[in-house]
């Protein structure tokens, strides 16, 4: 081999990495220049904030890509050459021919596209591999066979770099495959962000990758519009988040919010948890009728010929028969408002009627002659009522001021609109309360928090007149600054009238004013997270098909656009309000506007693992086909058949045979977590398991998206048992491992899969 290439790239890495380290020098003194800035101005303090945040951002993104810089060469057929790094980088700010190319660029796609049958104008294709700043390994693949040149360093297959990265032991997180795309997924990473595309595909797919550098990519190449609106990573649980969370920020994007839709209500932890039946009927579309008709009955009328009666201070007792409120509700309710912001509209024809109850009772002329009051006496009148404790009480008791929270809070304590069977389901005990009553809210609550809001409305009108009053003592302010800027003007050019200009000559009082407002310096992802109302510029979604209908009309509110990339696989729905097509989330949201995009190949289960899963997935669909295995290791899961009582000590046996060997997940039913846990008292088990440790517990739902060296499956009939989509969840389980499959089974329950039959122990 040609020590000459190695020590030439090695070269060139190494001048990356010093223009690397001046780029982050030259963010660190404009960070540390701006902090240090004196600033007397309300403006230059904005600026100082907003420089810190923007080279913050700077200095962040460029720490992240410290690993693995650069990982590609193309030599083209003209005999130019391109270094591919996960950046774009130039030799100095003048420079306009790239150092680097950044791979999301059209011209390093080649780099991922490219065969034998089809070059696009490549010769030869090097993956580079480096650990820390120095370069460890080269393999080139040729493209031209014409060209008989050699390095030493070729690789016959082409699949050196791939079979390394998927052999190598996981850390318990998920690492980028910027180095490895294949063509089938950089045609979904580059595929056209307008619209809704669905990345389906089977265990080991690389659809949660595929969606996370897609992610990258649109922000590469739509920038100003992304950035400005933020992107939305939505994920099935905190773990699943944590196992994800530094793709992104390796890839230089670190401004993408990551959430579970359990976190899109701001000021809601739903830390709660529900039954299987409750989150199902929760999740269910017909839930945003329900509400709608529940909201419905707390607008409310006073009883048939039992008039509300509302005393009045100086003249007697005021009657609100229920042929007025119902003309007031008719009226509020054809405004097309939210309720909380309708409620004004049925205030003001509550106290008109009222106010005219009152004049004619105390202006009636004895002889039947007009109403003897004037029209100030009536206004005056008019303010008592409007402004009477006990008017106000009435029109709360008939159509109240209500929070999202308070609302559902009542709507779960008595949800006799459901039925008896589903009101069973997911009646919470607590009395209707005229305040916010504490709730420990589940993730399945947050989809009717969010409805319950776009229902009632904010009634900020008291905000917006405070920020009115605010605005106008700014422009107060700013034209007397600018009139103190024109009688500063000097005697000497009093009479010049076409040379010199003053401040507002140039500038008048309310634009002023606006400049020297406070501007957000959070970033766009930091304010998407405190805004309900935030509209993103694109969402991904991962495991979409676990979530309910009502789910899904919470995030098609958080993009108006429609512009989504959803990755799942029905095959592996777990839970009872999940989808069973595409077709059922999509259709009632934007037609047959949608592209289905299939990922075939599985890169992460092994040929054998794969069988047994397959045989799973057949006891509910006989005609499922399994994504193909690029692997083969030729070993099949061992398995190990023991009494009941027995399960959890053989389980940690089976655990510690494998440990040293990478991560080891324990996938386990509910019940027989504890036991495990008392077993296995290294291992982590939370809400939020630590994956970087070398054993983890998890249930089969808790496991979905993350993968492991080794996975140890215990009862798989009860994992099937345990759900209506047990079936499913089992297979999720056994598609976790990248390496070796464990099974330990209880010998007192028939086995339904064959391939786990006793004789088949090693």
């Amino acid at each position: 081999m040609s020590t000459e290439e190695l020590q030439n790239e090695q070269q060139f890495i190494s001048h990356l990495y010093e223009r690397l380290d001046t780029l982050r020098e030259q963010a660190e003194a404009a960070m540390e220049a701006s902090i240090g800035q004196v600033s007397t101005g309300r403006q230059a303090r904005v600026e100082r904030d907003i420089s810190v945040v923007e080279q913050s951002g700077r200095m962040s993104a460029l720490n992240s890509v410290e690993s693995g810089l650069c990982f590609g060469r193309i030599d083209l057929a003209d005999g130019d050459s391109h270094h591919i790094g996960r950046i774009g980088m130039r030799q100095d700010d003048s420079e306009r021919t790239p150092l680097l190319i950044d791979w999301r660029a059209p011209v390093a796609r080649p780099f991922y596209l490219a065969t034998g049958y089809s070059t696009m104008g490549l010769r030869r294709r090097r993956h580079i591999t480096t650990d820390s700043r120095r370069v460890t390994a080269l393999h080139d693949e040729i493209m031209d066979l014409t060209d008989t040149t050699r390095t030493g360093y070729e690789d016959p297959d082409g699949d050196a770099v791939l079979l390394s990265a998927l052999n190598s032991v996981r850390t318990g997180r998920m690492s980028d495959i910027v180095q490895t795309i294949q063509a089938e997924q950089d045609r979904v990473i580059r595929a056209p962000h307008r619209g809704v595309l669905v990345v389906e595909g089977g265990p080991g797919t690389g659809k949660t990758a595929v969606a996370l550098h897609r992610a990258a990519y649109l922000l590469y190449a739509f920038r100003e519009q992304l950035a400005r609106r933020a992107v939305l990573i939505v994920g099935p649980n905190p773990a699943f988040l944590g196992y994800i969370g530094e793709v992104l920020p390796s890839l230089g994007e670190t401004g993408v919010l990551l959430s579970t839709t359990a976190e899109l209500f701001p000021g809601v932890v739903a830390t709660g948890t529900d039954t299987p039946r409750a989150a199902e009927v929760k999740g269910r579309i017909s839930m945003a009728r329900v509400l709608a008709e529940e909201l419905a009955d707390r607008q409310t009328l006073p009883h048939p010929g039992r008039p509300v009666e509302i005393p009045h201070e100086d003249h007697g007792t005021l009657l609100l028969d229920r042929e007025t409120a119902y003309e007031a509700r008719r009226r509020a309710r054809e405004s097309g408002l939210p309720h909380n912001l309708a409620r004004p509209e049925f205030a003001f024809r509550i106290i008109d009627a009222l106010t005219a109850q009152l004049t004619d009772r105390l202006g009636a002329d004895p002889l039947g002659g007009p109403n003897l009051l004037d029209p100030t006496d009536a206004a005056q009148l008019g303010k008592e009522v409007a402004t009477s404790p006990d008017v106000q009480a009435a029109i709360d008791a008939l159509w109240p001021t209500l929070s999202p929270q308070q609302f559902v809070s009542d709507f779960l304590a008595d949800p006799r609109r459901l039925g008896d069977r589903d009101a069973a389901a997911v009646r919470r005990p607590g009395p209707r309360t005229g305040a916010d009553a504490p709730v420990e809210w589940t993730p399945a609550d947050v989809p009717l928090l969010d409805e319950a809001a776009e229902l009632l409305g904010e009634d900020d009108t008291g905000e917006r007149a405070a920020r009115a009053r605010v605005k106008q003592e700014q422009i107060a302010y700013a034209q007397g600054v600018l009139e103190l800027s024109y009688g500063s003007r000097t005697l000497e050019f009093e009479d010049d009238e076409s040379e010199v200009l003053a401040a507002h000559d140039i500038i008048d009082a309310e634009r002023f004013s606006e400049r020297q407002e406070e501007t957000d310096t959070r970033t766009a992802a930091e304010r998407a997270a405190a805004d309900r109302t935030w509209a993103f510029g694109h969402i991904v979604v991962d495991e979409a098909q676990e979530l309910s209908a009502m789910a899904w009309r919470l995030l098609m509110r958080r993009c108006p656009s429609r512009s989504m990339t959803l990755v799942g696989d029905p095959a592996q729905t777990g839970d009872a309000a999940g989808c069973d097509s595409w077709q059922q989330i999509l259709e009632p949201y934007v037609g047959k506007r949608w592209k289905l995009s299939r990922l075939g190949v599985n890169y992460r289960t092994p040929a054998e693992i794969m069988a047994v899963a397959t045989e799973v997935r057949r006891m509910t669909d006989p005609d499922f086909e399994p994504p193909s295995s690029v692997r083969s290791t030729g070993t099949g899961p061992v398995v190990r058949s023991v009494k009941r009582d027995e399960l959890a000590a053989a389980t940690a046996e089976l655990a510690k045979e494998y440990a040293g060997e990478g991560r080891v997940a324990v996938i386990a039913p509910p019940g027989l977590l504890s036991v495990l846990a008392a077993e296995l008292p290294d291992a982590s088990w939370s809400v939020t398991p630590d994956l970087t440790r070398p054993v983890v517990l998890l249930t089969a739902r808790a496991a979905k998206g993350l993968e492991f060296d080794t996975v140890v499956v215990v009862d798989p009939e009860a994992i099937m048992d345990a759900s209506s989509r047990g079936t499913n969840d089992l297979y999720v389980a056994l598609t976790r491992p990248t390496q070796r499959l464990g099974i330990v089974r209880d010998a007192g329950t028939p086995s339904r899969i064959a391939s786990t039959e006793p004789q088949r122990q090693p």
